[in-house]
């Protein structure tokens, strides 16, 4: 079968791995004032840190439309046997709603929930690639990306909380609080949404030690195929201690590193990075 795979702009896999595995992305919207422009394509993660920092209002993130979604599923329709959309997961973008609506009268398009966003998300998106080479039926494919989704597991530890105060997704009392404790929280994404974890004390260096072994030792059902370390802007040091970290917790076939996109640089700011991975399937 010919299968067309594609994604969104949110699932922040590196430029190799969206070109070896001939990944259409759709972006996007980044609203900067009373501007709008397509993440990854009219605007850049450092863009807006600069924006931010000059005193601009924070960015936010608008859904990929359901007319941009139709034409482009028509004509990938007419071309392939099958096209599937791994979306950003539905509890954090309307891009999701829009994928499925956009796609009711095309019956060769399937609109994967990723239940997730980042490289937790591009996790569903390679193993759509991998499935797509030898799949004889879309159907089971679906079923298949939808069973795998939920073993994706994906966290980051933030630096710096003054993007969530801004966002409204903290306040300024709580952050207060944890800077002058030297505070890092953790952020995890749990059943399509994101809920504070643990939150880790000290240096930053330190802290990122220490999450990236919490994330990784004493867990019996990892899967050490893949992994991602996503990330905003952080000292050279950070990735040293995370990448020396990781290959101490476990033998992973793929160590990926990978550049946060507008979304997580939206909402978290500079100083943010997390390692995603899976855990086995269960039967």
């Amino acid at each position: 079968m010919k299968i067309k795979i594609t994604s969104d702009s949110t699932c922040d896999l590196s430029p190799e791995l969206l070109r070896e595995n001939d990944i259409e992305l759709f972006p996007l919207f980044i609203n900067k004032g009373d501007e709008s422009f397509r993440d990854g394509v009219d605007i850049q993660p450092a863009d807006i840190f600069a924006h931010v920092a000059a005193g601009g209002a924070l960015c936010s993130t608008a859904a990929v439309p359901v007319g941009v979604f139709h034409d482009r599923f028509a004509e990938l329709a007419k071309e392939y046997d099958a096209v599937f959309h791994v979306n950003i997961g539905s509890g954090f973008s309307a891009s999701h709603q829009n994928a499925v609506l956009a796609a009711e009268d095309l019956p060769n398009v399937y609109v994967i929930d990723s239940r997730n966003l980042s490289t937790g998300q591009g996790h569903v998106v390679l193993e759509a690639c991998r499935l797509a080479k030898t799949a004889t039926d879309p159907e089971e494919m679906y079923r298949q990306l939808n069973a795998f989704a939920p073993t994706v597991d994906a966290s980051f530890l933030l630096d710096r909380l003054d993007y969530m105060v801004k966002g409204g997704r903290c306040s300024s009392v709580v952050a207060l609080g944890a800077n002058l404790l030297r505070l890092k929280p953790c952020i995890e994404v749990v059943d399509n949404k994101m809920i504070v974890g643990k939150k880790y004390r000290g240096s930053y260096v330190k802290c990122m030690e220490h999450y990236v072994r919490d994330r990784l030792e004493n867990c019996d059902d990892l899967l050490y195929d893949t992994i991602f370390i996503t990330h905003t802007p952080v000292p050279q040091e950070i990735l040293d201690t995370v990448n020396r970290t990781v290959r101490e917790c476990g033998s992973f076939k793929h160590i990926y590193e990978t550049n946060a996109g507008c979304t997580i640089s939206c909402h978290c700011g500079e100083g943010t990075l997390g390692v995603l991975y899976l855990h086995k399937l269960k039967n």
